[in-house]
C-alpha cells in the first residue's frame, strides 16, 4: 500500500480474527459517599455495607457477554484484591469465544459489587458496553464507562445502563481527543503534549471532585488497523464431488449459504461447545478406586523389597530433579508410591513422595507419616524449607522439617531466619482456621514445634535472638490483625523465655532501649521529612536534635544496634550526621562505637524496607554459596533491617555513584586511579592490580545476582563503587522482572562498568565473563533453595512478590528445563546482548536527577 496516498484505507475483517475476546478491567474512579447518619438510623443494616468502612471496601466486578438478549458466556468476576489508596484491578479477562464468532449486537455488561453484610453483596452500579460502533467497527483502546448507581448492568438490546452519558462532560470530550491522538490522527509535539497532559490531569482531578458519577475504566486490545464486522463467507459446495446420496442435502445447503458457515464454525470450535462441569473439582470415584487398586498399600511386605530396574530408576531420577513448583502427574505419583520404601534412602525423594500421598485417604496418610517418615534419611535445607510452606498441612511432616533444620548452626540459621518467621503463618497450631476444618482424614493439626525451636535458638544466641525480635516486631505492626495477634503471642513467649535465662532482665532492657531508639529516630525523621524547611536547615535541625541531651542520642549507655547486634554504640556524632537529597530525606547517622570506631547507617521513614531486606538476605546467601566453592566475588551485602512496615535502617558504605564518578572524574578508571595509583603496574591503566581485581570480581558477582533476582530500575545513581574497587547495587524497589523502564536488558551491565575494566576487548573483561559463567553454574545448583526461600515470602505483603508466581520468575532465570551446558550458553547470549536503550535511559535519569536537585 502507498502510505502517501491518503485515499487508501486499510482495515481487517472480523471473520479473520481468530483470537479470543479479551479485555482488561482497569480501575474505578469517582467519590463514593457513605450513607448519612439519618439513613443508617432508619435502616441499621446499612452499617454493614462496605461503603461505611473507614478503609476502601472489597469491591469486585462481574462481566458477561450478551447478544440479542441472550447470554453467550457465563458471568466472569475479578479475583479478590485488597485496595489501599484507589480501586485499581488491572486484571485481564479472557472470554471463551473468538472475535470472529461475535454477533453484531454483542455487548458486555459490567457490574461493580460491594459488601452488603454477611454473605451478601449489593450492586454499586452497572454499565453496558457495545462491542461494535455505529459503523460496524470493533471498539478498541481505553474506555470510560459511567456506572448507573445501585443497579445491575442491563444486557438487553435497548439497555437502560448504556456506557456513555447522553450529555458529554469535559473529561469525556478530552478522552475522545486522546483516542484520536493515540491513533495518530492528531499531530504530536513532545514539549506541548507534556504540558497538555499535565493540564488534563488537573482538569480530571477537578472534574472528579465535583462529579456525582462513578466511572469504570476498561482497556480493549489496540489492533493495528480498524476491525470491521464481517460474516464469514460460505464455502461453495460442488454436487459433482459429492456422493449421490447427499446431492439433495448439498443442494439445499447451497440455497441457504449461511447454514454451512454456521455449522462448520460451530461444530469445529470446541471452546464454543464446552460444557461447564460442576463436579470437575470433585474426585472421580472410578479414578479413586483405580488408584486404590494400583497402589494396593495393603501388600506392603512386597513393596518393602521392591527395587526399580534401570529404566524405572532413570524415570525416578528425572522426577526427583523436578523444581518445587512442578506438579506431578497421576502416573508419576503412582510410580513414586510404588517405590516409596526404595526412595526412603534418597534425601531428594521426600518432597516428591509427600506430593504423591493422597491426604484424604487415612490409611495412606498413616503409612506415609507414621511408618515411612521416621525411617527417611536426613534431608537438605532446601527441602526442609519447602516442607514448611503453606502446602504442608500435617504437623508431623512440619515437625520432621524442623528437626532437620535443628542440625544447622546459628550462622546458617540466620540466613533463613526471615523465611522461618514467615513460615509461622502456616502453622496449624497458630491459625484460627483450623477449628473450621471439616476433615475425617488422619492428618494431624498439632503444633509442629517451629515456634519453640526459633525461640530456643534465639534465647541461646543473642545475635540471632536480636534479629528474631525485630523480624517478629515488624509482623506485629502489620495491618492483618489476626496474624499480628499471633505474632504478638510469639513475642510474649520469647520475652518470657529470655527473662528465664541467665542475664535475661539485662538483655530484655537492651531490647527495650533499642525500641526506644528506633521510635525516637522515626519520630524525628518524620518531623524533618514533613517540614517545609530547605535541606541545609533540615540538617542543622537534625544536628541540634542529636546534640540536645534531653533526647539521649549524643550519649547513651552501651547499646547493641538493632541492625547488627555485634556492633555496640555509645551515641551519635552530631557533626558527622546529615540528611540525603532524596524524596524521603533519609537520615545519615554516624554512631560512636564502644571500641573507639564508628558505624554509619541510613535511617529511612516512609519507605518499605522489607523488599531491600529480602534482596540483601538473598545476596548474602549467594555470597556464602560461592565462597563454599572457593569463589570470592567480593560482594558487599551491607546490613539492612526493616524496623516497621514503613521504616528501617541500612548500613552506609563510603562510596560514590557511577553518575557522580562520571561527572567528577570522567571515567571509572580515573576515579580508581585517584584513590589507588600504581604507575608501575602493567595492563591496569595505572591502578593498583588488587583494586582492578576487586572491581572485576564484584561486577561479575552483582551481574549474576541481579539477573537471578530480576532486579529492575537500574541507572547510574544506584550503581556504586567504593574507593577500594568494590562495586555494588542499592535501591531494590523493583525485583523479579518488574521494571519501570521499557525493554530492560535481563543482564545489567552498563558501558561505564565495561570501560572501568579497560573495554570489551581487554583481558579483564574476559575474566569478568568467566567469573559470571562460574558463578551462574554454582548458584544454579542451589536453585531450589532460592526458589523455596522466595516462595515462603509470598504472604509477607512485599510489593513485588505478593500475588505473583515467584516460582516461575526464578525458574525462568535458571532455565532448569535445560542442561547445565545449554543454560550456560543461554546466559552467555544474554550477557553478550547490549541494549542501546540502557544508555539512553541512564541519560534521561541523569537529567531528572539534575532538575530534582
Amino acid at each position: 500500500m502507498d502510505r502517501d496516498n491518503r485515499d487508501d484505507f486499510t482495515f481487517a475483517r472480523l471473520s479473520d480474527l481468530k483470537l479470543p475476546v479479551t479485555f482488561r478491567i482497569s480501575q474505578l474512579e469517582g467519590i463514593r459517599k457513605p450513607h448519612t447518619f439519618t439513613e443508617v438510623l432508619d435502616n441499621p443494616e446499612l452499617r454493614f455495607h462496605g461503603v461505611q468502612s473507614s478503609t476502601l471496601s472489597d469491591l469486585y466486578v462481574t462481566c458477561q457477554l450478551i447478544a440479542d438478549n441472550k447470554p453467550l458466556t457465563i458471568p466472569f468476576r475479578t479475583s479478590f484484591k485488597a485496595f489501599k489508596s484507589s480501586y485499581t484491578w488491572n486484571e485481564w479477562i479472557t472470554l471463551p469465544i473468538r472475535y470472529c464468532d461475535l454477533p453484531l449486537s454483542s455487548q458486555i455488561t459490567f457490574t461493580v459489587w460491594d459488601i452488603a453484610g454477611p454473605r451478601a453483596a449489593m450492586p454499586v452500579g452497572g454499565s453496558t458496553l457495545r462491542l461494535f460502533g455505529k459503523k460496524w467497527n470493533l471498539r478498541r483502546g481505553k474506555h470510560r464507562m459511567v456506572l448507573w448507581p445501585g443497579v445491575e448492568a442491563d444486557g438487553s438490546l435497548e439497555t437502560s445502563t448504556p456506557s456513555k452519558l447522553a450529555n458529554q462532560d469535559e473529561m469525556g470530550r478530552l478522552e475522545k481527543l486522546v483516542k484520536k491522538y493515540e491513533r495518530g490522527d492528531l499531530p504530536k509535539n513532545d514539549w506541548l503534549d507534556k504540558m497538555t497532559f499535565r493540564k488534563m490531569e488537573e482538569i480530571h482531578a477537578a472534574e472528579t471532585e465535583k462529579s456525582e458519577n462513578l466511572f469504570l475504566y476498561i482497556d480493549l486490545p489496540r489492533f493495528d488497523f480498524p476491525v470491521i464486522f464481517c460474516e464469514p463467507e460460505a464455502p461453495i459446495a460442488s454436487s459433482s464431488a459429492a456422493p449421490a446420496t447427499t446431492t439433495t442435502t448439498l443442494a439445499t445447503v447451497t440455497q441457504a449459504p449461511v447454514t454451512p458457515s454456521i455449522a462448520s464454525s460451530f461444530l469445529n470450535d470446541p471452546n464454543l461447545w464446552g460444557v461447564v462441569d460442576p463436579d470437575v473439582a470433585n474426585e472421580n470415584p472410578v479414578e479413586d478406586k483405580h488408584r486404590r487398586l494400583v497402589r494396593s498399600h495393603r501388600s506392603s511386605p512386597y513393596d518393602r523389597e521392591l527395587k526399580p530396574n534401570a529404566k524405572i530408576r532413570d524415570e525416578l531420577t528425572h522426577i526427583l530433579s523436578y523444581s518445587p513448583s512442578q506438579q506431578l502427574s497421576s502416573e508419576e505419583k503412582d510410580l513414586i508410591w510404588k517405590f516409596r520404601f526404595y526412595l526412603a534412602r534418597d534425601k531428594k525423594g521426600l518432597t516428591k513422595f509427600l506430593k504423591s500421598v493422597t491426604w484424604r485417604d487415612s490409611s495412606e496418610v498413616k503409612q506415609a507419616v507414621e511408618e515411612l517418615l521416621p525411617m527417611w534419611t536426613e534431608i537438605d535445607t532446601d527441602d526442609a524449607l519447602e516442607l514448611l510452606g503453606p502446602s504442608t498441612v500435617d504437623s508431623r511432616v512440619r515437625a520432621f522439617a524442623v528437626r532437620q533444620l535443628s542440625r544447622a548452626d546459628d550462622d546458617e540459621l540466620m540466613l533463613y531466619l526471615l523465611q522461618l518467621v514467615q513460615a509461622l503463618k502456616f502453622e496449624s497450631a497458630v491459625t484460627e482456621q483450623r477449628s473450621s476444618r471439616s476433615t475425617t482424614t488422619a492428618i494431624s493439626y498439632d503444633d509442629s514445634g517451629l515456634t519453640d525451636f526459633l525461640i530456643a535458638r534465639g534465647v541461646k544466641n543473642t545475635i540471632l535472638g536480636n534479629r528474631l525480635y525485630w523480624y517478629l516486631m515488624v509482623e506485629v505492626s502489620l495491618e492483618d490483625r489476626v496474624m499480628a495477634k499471633m505474632y504478638g503471642r510469639v513475642v510474649f513467649k520469647f520475652m518470657n523465655k529470655i527473662l528465664e535465662s541467665e542475664g535475661g532482665s539485662e538483655r530484655r532492657e537492651l531490647m527495650r532501649r533499642q525500641g526506644l531508639l528506633v521510635d525516637t529516630l522515626a519520630k524525628r525523621a518524620r518531623e524533618l521529612r514533613t517540614s517545609k524547611d530547605p535541606r541545609p536547615k533540615k540538617i542543622e535541625k537534625l544536628r541540634s536534635i542529636i546534640s540536645d541531651p534531653k533526647n539521649n542520642l549524643s550519649s547513651m549507655a552501651p547499646l547493641p544496634l538493632p541492625i547488627n547486634a555485634t556492633i555496640e554504640v555509645t551515641g551519635i556524632i552530631a557533626d558527622k550526621s546529615s540528611i540525603f537529597k532524596s524524596k524521603m530525606y533519609p537520615l545519615l547517622l554516624n554512631f560512636q562505637r564502644s571500641n573507639g570506631g564508628e558505624y554509619a547507617l541510613i535511617f529511612k521513614d516512609g519507605d518499605d524496607m522489607r523488599q531491600d531486606q529480602l534482596v540483601i538476605q538473598l545476596l548474602t546467601l549467594m555470597d556464602q554459596l560461592l565462597r563454599k566453592e572457593n569463589l570470592d566475588l567480593k560482594l558487599s551485602p551491607f546490613d539492612v533491617l526493616a524496623t516497621g512496615p514503613l521504616q528501617g535502617m541500612v548500613q552506609f558504605l563510603p562510596s560514590k555513584t557511577i553518575a557522580a564518578i562520571v561527572k567528577d572524574h570522567g571515567t571509572v578508571l580515573n576515579y580508581l586511579r585517584m584513590h589507588n595509583p600504581d604507575e608501575g603496574s602493567v595492563g591496569t591503566s595505572g591502578v593498583d592490580p588488587t583494586v582492578i581485581d576487586t572491581f572485576v570480581k564484584s561486577c561479575a558477582g552483582y551481574c549474576v545476582a541481579t539477573y537471578i533476582l530480576g532486579v529492575g530500575d537500574r541507572h547510574l545513581d544506584n550503581l556504586l563503587i567504593a574507593p577500594d574497587g568494590h562495586f555494588f547495587h542499592v535501591d531494590f524497589g523493583y525485583i523479579l522482572g518488574r521494571d519501570p523502564k521499557p525493554f530492560p536488558p535481563p543482564v545489567k551491565v552498563c558501558k561505564e562498568m565495561v570501560d572501568g575494566m579497560g573495554g570489551a576487548q581487554s583481558p579483564h573483561y574476559m575474566r569478568f565473563k568467566n567469573h559470571c559463567f562460574t558463578a551462574f553454574t554454582i548458584l544454579r545448583k542451589s536453585a531450589n533453595l532460592m526458589i523455596n526461600l522466595v516462595a515462603l515470602m509470598v504472604d509477607a505483603n512485599i510489593p513485588d512478590i505478593k500475588h505473583r508466581d515467584v516460582h516461575e520468575q526464578i525458574q525462568e532465570k535458571f532455565r532448569l528445563d535445560l542442561t547445565e551446558e545449554e543454560a550456560l550458553k543461554h546466559f552467555e547470549i544474554l550477557l553478550n546482548e547490549t541494549s542501546y536503550l540502557t544508555v539512553v535511559f541512564d541519560r534521561i535519569h541523569d537529567m531528572a536527577q539534575y532538575w530534582r536537585s
